[in-house]
C-alpha cells in the first residue's frame, strides 16, 4: 500500500484536476491510503503585517468551502469523495461562489450529506480550526506553499496535472502512481517542466 498525502484549496484548477485522479484511482480499487489536507491560498497571500486569513474568515473567497470540505471529510468519510468532486465543480464548472452557504449546502444535499451537521461544525468554528491546524503543519513540517502538494514521508513536491481522468480509473491509477513514483523514488530530481504545453 502507498500511502501519501495530497493538498486542496476548491479555488484552483490544478488541485482539481490531481484530486480527481487520486479519487478517481481510490474508485477504481487503488492500494492507496490517502490523506487529503486543506491548504488555504488566502493564507498564502497575506501580506507582512496584516492579520491571519483565520482572523478573518469572511474575507477569504475559498476558506468557507474549504472548512465545508474538512467537515465532510471528518463526519461524512463515505460522502467525502463525491461532495469533494462537486465543491472543485461549484466553483470551476458552475462558476459559484465558494462562499454562498446556500450553493455549498446544495452540494451537500444532492450528495446525501448531513448539511445541518457539517454546517453547525462550520458555524461553531471547529472546522476553522482543523484547517488551520493541518494548513500550518504542512507549511511548517514540509515548506508547502501550494496546491496540489504532494507529501510521502518526508518529502512533498507540487505537481501540476495537465488533464482530468473523466472516469477512466487506470489513467488516474498510472497518473499518480507516477507522481508518487518520482517522489519517492528519484530523489536527484528537483524541479521539471516543460518549456511550453502541446495543444
Amino acid at each position: 500500500m502507498r500511502t501519501f498525502s495530497i493538498t486542496w484549496d476548491y479555488r484552483c484548477p490544478f488541485a482539481r484536476n490531481a484530486n480527481e485522479h487520486v479519487l478517481e484511482g481510490l474508485a477504481a480499487g487503488a492500494d492507496w491510503d490517502v490523506t487529503f489536507v486543506p491548504f488555504s491560498l488566502g493564507q498564502m497571500h497575506v501580506n507582512e503585517g496584516e492579520p491571519p486569513i483565520w482572523d478573518r474568515p469572511g474575507d477569504d473567497s475559498g476558506l468557507y468551502a474549504l472548512q465545508v470540505g474538512v467537515a465532510t471529510r471528518d463526519l461524512a468519510p463515505e460522502r467525502f469523495p463525491a461532495a469533494h468532486r462537486a465543491l472543485f465543480a461549484l466553483r470551476h464548472d458552475g462558476g459559484g461562489d465558494l462562499r454562498d452557504r446556500d450553493a455549498v449546502r446544495a452540494v451537500l444535499d444532492a450528495h446525501d450529506v448531513d448539511s445541518d451537521t457539517v454546517l453547525h461544525h462550520v458555524d461553531e468554528g471547529d472546522a476553522l480550526k482543523v484547517v488551520r491546524l493541518e494548513h500550518e503543519n504542512a507549511a511548517n513540517d514540509h515548506n508547502v506553499w501550494g496546491v496540489p502538494t504532494f507529501i510521502s514521508g518526508d518529502r512533498a513536491v507540487f505537481v501540476r496535472l495537465m488533464n482530468r481522468p473523466d472516469g477512466d480509473g487506470a489513467l488516474a491509477m498510472r497518473t499518480i502512481d507516477n507522481v508518487l513514483d518520482l517522489l519517492d523514488g528519484f530523489d536527484g530530481l528537483n524541479e521539471f517542466k516543460h518549456t511550453s504545453i502541446p495543444r
